[in-house]
Order: structure tokens, then C-alpha cells, then sequence
């Protein structure tokens, strides 16, 4: 006779035990919502990586006609010149041993993340590693686009987004976007770091500042961003494990490289005595004054490039007044405050700076908002405006400046 009682079905498990199927039945839907969500996201995100497409090829047409009128190749410029040159070459033979005494001539100035993919993923792909160098930087500034919408659209809507996405795709030295440089990565782990501080997602924030911090030396100024949000943060809810541990962790990148080049070097300022080598030091603006009075009142013909430096470096100033206006987040003034002041601050070349305030995204904020609330026409406008004078200026740095951009 059956102990089951009427009406009950006998399923054969020993009672206390669990079914052997449920965890894996969780997983599965589990990851099946996590591709929903990151499919909404790139579909939203979508026309911001259509115009962000947009601006780069026309500026890439420009540079590859002028290119042909000069009778030069494209290739060599993108993914195996200057900068390019130095981190191919960290892939292929990896770091020096020793500081030297040679100016410009070490390369543990270069902070390791870019190199390491590039010799990990040659590996997998085919091709040379100038090619992979490349791809990943256009890569990296598609995530950096999607990035930097995700804060417009989080903070303003998708219209706001859209347009933040598209200045950053113009502006005046995005030509370095899509070459074998540092910049694209950088800016996507700032962009998605800041974009996790938002959102409240710590260990992310963390984790990609980290990254930043290995990436680039301004990724100190990412890190600050998330370590005075995190502890900001602690004021409402003092218990906040998560925000702790990000503080912690955001600067574990950079302090990691620092520290390796002072052990591999036998000096604990090694690190520094190599940007002493290159002559980048902190000077507190001197040398950043001398040069825009310089070029705005004493050169009767400064070149063209220095003028686009200068005027980028004043408007970025501007930039972050309104953006102290505007009352931006903090993690936002932060990132952007640290970063300008390291920028400015510095007495080394004075060419590069534009280039070094690429991922300094959040100040084209005020400009995005104002042509939000323009009327089409104004809008259409100052975004062709903006477009062809990126590819202008592009082109003009890469093909007729002498120097590295």
C-alpha cells in the first residue's frame, strides 16, 4: 500500500535534498537578461556609434586624399609612427633595464596595458603587430563612444548623449582616435569608469580605473575621480563595503607600474627620474603661460598646429568654468579638474597637450547641452562646422606638422 497521500505525485527525491538541476537552470537565464540588457543598451547607444563612424571616416577620407596628393602612405602614419613606434616596440622586445642618460630615449615612460594587448592579441590574429595595435585603438574608441553616451544619456537624455559623443568624435586632434596610441583605451576606461560611479556600480568603477591606471599617467586623475566619489559616497551610508574597496582599488594601476619601474630601476623614484629624462616635470604653469603668450602675442606667424594646441588649452579653461556652472557631478569635476592641472601644470613638450585632453570628455558637456536646446539649423551648423575642422586639422598635424601629434 502507498504512503503518498491521494492526490500527490511521488517524485522519487530523498526529502531535504535539493533538485540537481536548479543551479544550472539559474545561470542560463541569468545571462540570457544580462544579453538583453547589453542589447538595449547598443541599440539605444546605436545612432551615437553611427555618428561617431561618421565624423572619424570623414576625417580619415580627408587624410587619405591629402596623403595621395603627397604621394605618401596612409598605413605607416596610423599604427607605426611616433608613439606607435615606441609601444610596438615595448610588445616586441619589452622595457629597458636601465634609465640611460639620453633624452627621449626610454622607454618606461610608457605604461604597459596597450603594449601587453597588443603582443597578447598578435598572437591570436593575423597580420603584424602594427596592424593589431591599430585595430585595437579603433576598437577601444568605439567602446570610448559608447562610454561617453552612456554619461550624456545617464546625466541629460539621448539627445545630449548623441551630441557629446559626436564632439568627441570631432575634436581637434580626434585623428589620434583611430592611430596606434594609448588615448581611445584610456578614454574608454575613464568613460566606463565614471559612467560605474554613476550608476553606483563600485567595483567596476574600481576595477576600470585600475585599468585607466595603467593605461596612461593621467590615469591618476581617474582614480582620484572614483577614490573622492567612493569616500564622498560614505557621508549617507558610512557602511558601504563596495565603495571602500573601489577607493582601494582605483589606484592599484598606476601605483603597480610606479612601483615596478623603481624595483627594476634599484631606485624608489624611478618612475620619475625617467620622466625627468623626458623632461616632463610639474613646473605649476610656467612653461604653459610662456608658450600661449608666446604664440598669441609675440609670433607674428606661429604654425597652424600650435595655434590649435593653444586655443584648445583656453578652451578647455572655459570649458571647466562651465562646467563648474553647470554643477556637473562630481566624479565628473574631479576627473576633468586633476586632469587639466596635470596638463597645464606640466613643463614638458608643449606640442602634445591638445592630444593629452582627448579623454577629458566631460568638458564638451556645456557645449553638447547648449546645442540640445539649439534650433536645428544651429545645430546642423555648428556640427559641420566642428566635423570638417577635425579633418582639417587632422590632416594638417599629421601630414604637414613636422613632430609627433
Amino acid at each position: 500500500m502507498s504512503s503518498t497521500a491521494p492526490g500527490t505525485k511521488q517524485s522519487g527525491r530523498i526529502p531535504g535534498t535539493r533538485r540537481p538541476h536548479a543551479p544550472r537552470a539559474v545561470a542560463p537565464a541569468a545571462r540570457r537578461a544580462l544579453v538583453r540588457r547589453v542589447a538595449h543598451a547598443l541599440r539605444r547607444a546605436a545612432p551615437a556609434l553611427a555618428a561617431y563612424v561618421a565624423v572619424r571616416a570623414t576625417g580619415l577620407l580627408v587624410l587619405a586624399l591629402w596623403a595621395h596628393r603627397q604621394r605618401r602612405e596612409l598605413w605607416p602614419i596610423l599604427a607605426a609612427q611616433w608613439d606607435a613606434d615606441w609601444y610596438l616596440g615595448i610588445a616586441e622586445h619589452g622595457y629597458a633595464h636601465e634609465l640611460g642618460t639620453a633624452y627621449n630615449a626610454n622607454n618606461l615612460a610608457f605604461f604597459p596595458l596597450y603594449p601587453f594587448l597588443v603582443k597578447a592579441v598578435a598572437v591570436l590574429t593575423p597580420g603584424s603587430r602594427a596592424s593589431t595595435g591599430l585595430g585595437i585603438a579603433v576598437l577601444a574608441s568605439l567602446l570610448a563612444a559608447w562610454g561617453i553616451f552612456a554619461v550624456g544619456d545617464r546625466l541629460y537624455g539621448r539627445r545630449t548623449g548623441v551630441l557629446l559623443t559626436t564632439l568627441w568624435a570631432a575634436f581637434p586632434v580626434g585623428a589620434v582616435q583611430w592611430m596606434g596610441y594609448t588615448e581611445s583605451l584610456f578614454t574608454a576606461c575613464a568613460a566606463w569608469s565614471l559612467y560605474a560611479v554613476l550608476t553606483g556600480r563600485w567595483l567596476w568603477a574600481g576595477a576600470l580605473a585600475a585599468l585607466a591606471g595603467l593605461t596612461r599617467p593621467t590615469g591618476v586623475a581617474v582614480a582620484v575621480a572614483v577614490g573622492v566619489a567612493a569616500l564622498w559616497s560614505l557621508r549617507r551610508r558610512p557602511r558601504r563595503r563596495r565603495a571602500l574597496i573601489a577607493a582601494g582599488l582605483a589606484p592599484l594601476g598606476w601605483c603597480a607600474f610606479v612601483g615596478w619601474v623603481g624595483l627594476r630601476l634599484g631606485r624608489w623614484d624611478g618612475y620619475f627620474a625617467v620622466q625627468r629624462l623626458w623632461h616632463n616635470e610639474l613646473d605649476g604653469g610656467v612653461r604653459t603661460l610662456h608658450q600661449v603668450r608666446q604664440f598669441l602675442a609675440y609670433d607674428p606667424t606661429p604654425h597652424l598646429f600650435l595655434v590649435v594646441v593653444t586655443l584648445t588649452l583656453i578652451g578647455a579653461v572655459v570649458l571647466f568654468g562651465l562646467s563648474l556652472w553647470d554643477r556637473q557631478p562630481l566624479p565628473l569635476l574631479v576627473f576633468t579638474g586633476v586632469l587639466l592641472v596635470i596638463v597645464l601644470a606640466s613643463g614638458g613638450v608643449y606640442f602634445p597637450r591638445a592630444r593629452f585632453l582627448i579623454p577629458a570628455f566631460p568638458l564638451l558637456l556645456p557645449l553638447a547641452l547648449h546645442l540640445s536646446r539649439a534650433s536645428h539649423r544651429h545645430r546642423t551648423l555648428a556640427l559641420a562646422a566642428a566635423v570638417l575642422g577635425s579633418a582639417y586639422c587632422g590632416a594638417h598635424m599629421l601630414l604637414v606638422w613636422p613632430s609627433a601629434p
